[in-house]
């Protein structure tokens, strides 16, 4: 109850603040606008550089990658695992 009581009179005196120096709060506006775009549009190519540099590994990977005969032995180990834990859960079942 304590914060929606706060909150209610800090909205207010926000709305009375924009009212009463609505000049200064467009000044402070114009100049928040081009900051915060400028440090989105950086954002954004350092995101981009990124993406592209992950895109670059993965094409340096990729095209002499052979089949991991470990990884099938991987895949065939956990196949057995689910294949027991499905039968352990059945005999559970029936008790």
């Amino acid at each position: 109850m304590k914060t929606l009581i706060g909150g209610a009179i800090a909205a207010l005196l926000g709305l009375i603040g924009i009212v009463a120096w609505f000049p200064q709060f467009l000044t402070v506006i114009a100049g928040t606008i081009p900051v915060m775009l400028l440090l989105g549009g950086a954002l954004a190519i350092y995101l981009g550089i990124d993406e592209l540099k992950d895109t670059w590994k993965q094409e340096e990977d990729s095209p002499e990658a052979e089949p991991d005969a470990a990884g099938d032995e991987d895949v065939e180990k956990y196949k057995r695992e689910i294949s027991e834990l499905k039968e352990e859960i059945e005999t559970l079942k029936t008790k």
